[in-house]
């Protein structure tokens, strides 16, 4: 966060000729200051596409991609340690993080956030400089910048819990401060006021497919709204936000045929994508090292296959299209979604662009269910996952039937099933965490299971021990942050 501005902005400058090169031919002028840079539409929409390209290349430190991954898998219970998974990752899945694990380090995200906030704040003024720039055009750059900061603002404080939130940009020194922690129900509110303002500027579309999934657009912005009003338990809103993109008739499920893998995941941009980091030949994705080569850092844990996606014993051909050569190649325990051309073709080191995805129809359908479920639309909420099982061509064996009216058991049936869906996604944890802390914490037993499902038995008890108090469920502030800011103060459970 504490960056000297110049280099700041050096970042900006650089982030946006690189998106540029992806989406546009354009190249920004040189310049690291706002006098120079803040000129012409060009150059707003190079500032605007540094976003993107934030989250996927960095000057030192870990991407933002790889944080997604490891954030949101690695303290559930999918994920097993491969030969390359170093000390740092295990304490992740022992439940015993320090205040020095790199993965805690959260820079790369305000480095994001940072170039949001320069494109909130200087982008209006680009207007009365150019003529050419529109009020639309200028406000779909604003969605854009605005709907991105929402959602790294919902990364932090999903795993953070209270969390520094700077809105404003630190584009000079004099704006280099230090800054508290806002609780959290503060960073949510900010949250959903962005994403508010986002979705009245926000495009329709690009028309252009690569960018209306690779760019925020109104649908974006309705995804984000849909997943932060279910962690905020407002079943009201989420539903509404979720029926935006459902009634557009825009988007789809992939059918579940033989073409399903490749469609959904090798190439990207299907139907049912609605936002997507969109990795290419210029820029690849981390995820190659760390799920393949003998030293690959993660495989799926041993009973994915046969415990969530479960096996026909009788007939080998009769399988969740899901789960075998789609989430998990069984020969290795590969975790495959990022490693496949099809689902019996592998990629190469130089081929490994699978898309980061973020939002896509299958989660707005079962975000929705999960919000039926708890507002006495049962009966709907088990339409929509049989709707979900239907194109997965899911087994009888994981099949339940709870009653419409049964809370709890409806609510195990869709974790579930969300495990089948969006394995390896990044979603795990925090849908184990959004479920578990409703009404009070009243299911902790979902965290008590997947500690049992994955932690090893010699370190299990002090896992179950910590997990009691709901602090642990949050990362502690990197210590370099500690040191450098006098104003923060470290996560209660780790101090």
């Amino acid at each position: 966060m504490r960056k000297i501005a110049t280099i700041l902005l050096l970042i900006l400058v650089s982030a946006g000729n690189y998106s540029c090169n992806k989406y546009l031919d354009l190249k920004p002028n040189d310049g690291i200051i706002r006098d120079i840079f803040w000129q012409s539409k060009e150059q707003l929409q190079a500032a605007t596409l540094g976003c993107y390209n934030a989250m996927e290349d960095v000057p030192s430190g870990r991407t933002p991609a790889e944080l997604f991954f490891v954030w949101g898998e690695l303290r559930a219970d999918m994920i097993s340690p491969g030969l390359g998974m170093g000390a740092e990752e295990l304490s992740f899945v022992n439940y015993n993080i320090l205040s020095t694990n790199s993965f805690a380090d959260w820079r790369n995200i305000y480095r994001v956030i940072n170039i949001c906030n320069t494109v909130i704040d200087f982008g209006p003024n680009v207007k009365s400089i150019d003529a050419t720039l529109s009020t639309t055009e200028l406000n779909g750059y604003l969605a854009e910048a605005l709907t991105v900061r929402a959602m790294m603002y919902f990364y932090l404080v999903r795993t953070f819990g209270d969390v520094p939130m700077k809105i404003k940009a630190t584009a000079t020194d004099a704006d280099i401060t230090n800054i508290a922690k806002t609780p959290k129900a503060d960073v949510l509110k900010q949250i959903v006021a962005d994403l508010k303002l986002a979705e009245g500027y926000a495009v329709d579309t690009y028309n252009n497919n690569t960018f209306d999934k690779g760019r925020v657009t109104k649908y974006t912005v309705y995804a984000v709204e849909a997943d932060v009003y279910l962690w905020l338990d407002d079943y009201a809103n989420c539903i509404a936000a979720a029926d935006k993109i459902i009634n557009s008739n825009k988007f789809a499920l992939v059918p579940g045929n033989s073409a399903w893998f490749n469609t959904l995941f090798a190439n990207g941009n299907s139907v049912e994508g609605i936002f997507e980091l969109q990795f290419d030949q210029q820029i690849l994705n981390p995820y190659y090292a760390m799920f393949t080569t003998s030293k690959r850092r993660y495989i799926a844990a041993s009973n994915v296959l046969s415990d969530i996606y479960t096996i026909d014993p009788q007939k080998a051909d009769n399988i969740d299209i899901r789960g075998i050569n789609a989430a998990v190649r069984p020969s290795d325990q590969s975790i495959y979604k990022y490693l496949g051309i099809s689902d019996d073709v592998a990629r190469t080191s130089d081929g490994s662009y699978a898309h980061w995805i973020f939002y896509r129809y299958a989660d707005i359908l079962l975000l929705k269910a999960e919000a039926c479920i708890n507002s006495g639309r049962g009966q709907d909420a088990l339409d929509i996952i049989q709707q979900i099982r239907q194109r997965g061509h899911a087994l009888s064996f994981s099949e339940e039937s709870p009653l419409p009216d049964d809370v709890a058991g409806l609510t195990d049936y869709l974790v579930k099933e969300r495990a089948r869906e969006f394995a390896y996604e990044g979603k795990r944890w925090y849908d184990l965490l959004r479920v578990a802390k409703r009404n009070n914490y009243e299911r902790m037993d979902i965290l008590r299971e997947a500690v049992l499902n994955s932690v090893p038995p010699s370190v299990q008890q002090s896992a179950l021990n910590k997990l009691k108090d709901p602090n642990s469920h949050y990362l502690p502030i990197f210590y370099t942050e500690i040191q450098n800011d006098p104003l923060l103060i470290q996560n209660p459970f780790y101090k």
